[in-house]
């Protein structure tokens, strides 16, 4: 073959390799942008995409008027991946006045090694568009520079959420509780009821590029549902009134707590629950063990004087004496090989029941606890809800302690009956006198007026149960006798508000310490309740520990004049006419009928 013909054929070999290559890749551009297009595309996107939690806000605890009391706001929490920046000081020096942290500080958080570091936890949403704004300047005028591409600051994300705030700050602090820095309740009602007020988290998709967000990304894949909103009972203007008033008598007794209790006699309903001293839950210096809890239902003390309200009730409802019934009233009185005394010393005196009850008589009360027996007496003690939780469904709530009758001792029946030997919460102390308010029907007390869903949709609490403990006749009776708590031969003239007829009952009652497993200072406490002849409002004062003077009378009957006086006040409670025929409270004014009128 001549030198021509075999050139001729290389060629042709060449031609024909060429048209070969020329077609595959030609089938590869088909394969690409025709066959396979959709799934490279799928490919790459996936590839971009990132999957990150949308977190449902949690519902809105208000007060009754609707008045928020804790609420959820957007937040967001900055992260970045620390193998994607490289320049850390530079990258420190850009977010140091937006984040208000130092140099120093984030270059050490920019350094390293992790995929996932948290930088700032529940910044706004404010501070995170100026981070964002504040790289991209910075990456726009690099880029203009040769070699820009890599000195650009990228691994900057962030992440959905939202805080908690408490827009009144320690107003009912302990009663709302507070979330822990995962959201979940910790305390209070957002711990009870966080089930309710967590909501369901959702899920939302964004696009990376080159280690940033791509503005504009973010699109929403499952919806998140808001939590449910609670609407309690608790108004905040009355609330305020009782947290002011206790923290102050707290604080001028140097006590140890405080509790006040507002509560509607007919429907259970909590108006105010205020303790002292109390916590902030926006500032976590103030969070303790011993800050968080609520007194009002934790801690059980003995009551004392208040306690023989449901002695005489029992006794009248059994026919067992009568609001004249005379006694002796010696300052001590001898039981077995006890001896009890009054809380000041007397002659031997011959009152009424009423004015055994007046003067806060222990001697009297032992007397009329005799005439009932242990049996009858700690029936009534269970019928009024001594011994037994509420049902308030309040976090932490205890049932106080009532022994059964088998494990009394000799000296039980003679304590009980003045109110001591067995403890009990101020929520149930104030239970108690709401039902003699409320005719001797006993009503669960309650926090919680309502609940909304995520869809608006406002559902009012369910009714709460109701039983009669005494006639009605019997808790009318008990309301007359406790006016003259409130007069001026009674414990607590302190707590008489002019224009009102207010009916009551103090304690002074010795404390028990665990510490040294003895009786330790005193609990002092007054319950009553307004207009006494048809009765809208209970408050209870409860105040541990004073030092120095440590009589309920004294402590607590200025404090529920404050606070009952602005409950009447601001419920547009028509005042009352003075009661006109009191109940005697001798045996001579028995014997020499006088028209009485109790000072009010």
């Amino acid at each position: 073959m001549s030198h021509h013909s075999l050139v001729h054929k290389r060629i042709q070999q060449l031609f024909v390799a060429t048209l070969v290559l020329f077609a595959i890749i030609v089938l590869q551009l088909i394969s690409v942008q025709v066959v396979r297009a959709g799934s490279i595309s799928a490919k790459a996107n996936h590839e971009l995409q990132n999957f990150s939690v949308l977190p449902a806000p949690r519902g809105l605890i208000s007060d009754v008027n609707g008045v928020e009391l804790a609420r959820s706001v957007a937040a967001v929490t900055i992260v970045v991946d620390q193998t994607e920046i490289t320049d850390p000081a530079k990258a420190a020096e850009i977010t140091s006045p937006i984040l208000g942290m130092p140099v120093a500080d984030l270059q050490a958080l920019y350094t390293g090694k992790l995929m996932y570091k948290k930088i700032v936890v529940n910044a706004t949403p404010e501070t995170w568009i100026k981070v964002q704004d504040a790289l991209s300047a910075y990456n726009a005028t690099v880029m203009k520079e040769r070699g820009g591409l890599a000195k650009r600051i990228v691994g900057f994300f962030s992440e959905r959420g939202y805080i908690r705030e408490y827009p009144t700050g320690k107003l009912a602090s302990s009663l709302i509780g507070f979330t822990n820095d995962a959201g979940v309740g910790a305390a209070g009602i957002e711990s009870s009821l966080n089930k309710s007020l967590a909501g369901v988290n959702g899920e939302y998709v964004y696009e990376n590029g080159a280690g940033t967000v791509i503005p504009g990304s973010a699109k929403i894949r499952v919806d998140a549902k808001a939590g449910t909103a609670i609407r309690l009972t608790v108004d905040r203007d009355i609330q305020w009134v009782a947290q002011d008033a206790i923290s102050a008598a707290v604080k001028a007794d140097h006590a140890k707590s405080g509790t006040v209790i507002v509560m509607d006699p007919k429907t259970g309903a909590i108006l105010a629950q205020a303790n002292a001293p109390t916590f902030d839950p926006a500032d976590k210096k103030t969070i303790s063990l011993a800050s968080i809890r609520n007194p009002a239902v934790q801690d059980t003390y003995e009551p004392g004087s208040t306690g023989k309200v449901i002695t005489y009730a029992a006794a009248l409802e059994e026919k067992k004496i009568t609001p004249t019934t005379v006694l002796t009233i010696p300052y001590t009185l001898k039981v077995g090989p006890d001896t009890f005394r009054d809380h000041e010393k007397h002659a031997t005196e011959r009152l009424t029941t009423t004015g055994a009850l007046a003067i806060s008589s222990n001697t009297g009360a032992i007397q009329i606890g005799q005439q009932l027996g242990s049996q009858t007496l700690y029936n009534y003690l269970t019928k009024f809800g001594i011994g037994e939780n509420t049902g308030s469904h309040l976090p932490g709530e205890s049932a106080g302690i009532l022994h059964p009758v088998s494990e009394w001792s000799g000296s039980s029946l003679p304590t009980f009956s003045f109110g001591q030997g067995y403890s009990v919460t101020a929520l149930q102390a104030t239970s108690v006198f709401a039902t003699i308010a409320n005719d001797g029907v006993r009503v669960t007390p309650t926090v919680v007026a309502g609940t909304t869903d995520s869809s608006g949709n406002y559902s009012p609490a369910k009714d709460q149960k109701s039983e009669r403990v005494v006639s009605a006749a019997t808790a009318a009776t008990i309301r007359t006798m406790l006016e003259s708590v409130v007069s001026a031969d009674g414990t607590a003239p302190t707590a008489a508000i002019p224009g009102y007829r207010v009916a009551g009952k103090t304690g002074t009652a010795m404390r028990y310490s665990d510490k040294c497993h003895c009786y330790s200072g005193y609990t002092a406490s007054f319950i009553g309740f307004a207009p006494a002849d048809a009765p809208k409002y209970v408050v209870s004062v409860t105040i541990q520990d004073p030092q120095g003077l440590h009589w309920g009378g004294s402590l607590g009957g200025p404090v529920f004049k404050k606070v009952m006086s602005f409950v009447l006040q601001s419920r547009h409670v028509a005042p009352t006419n003075a009661l006109d025929k009191a109940f005697p409270l001798t045996e001579s004014a028995l014997t020499s009928p006088v028209k009485v009128s109790l000072k009010q």
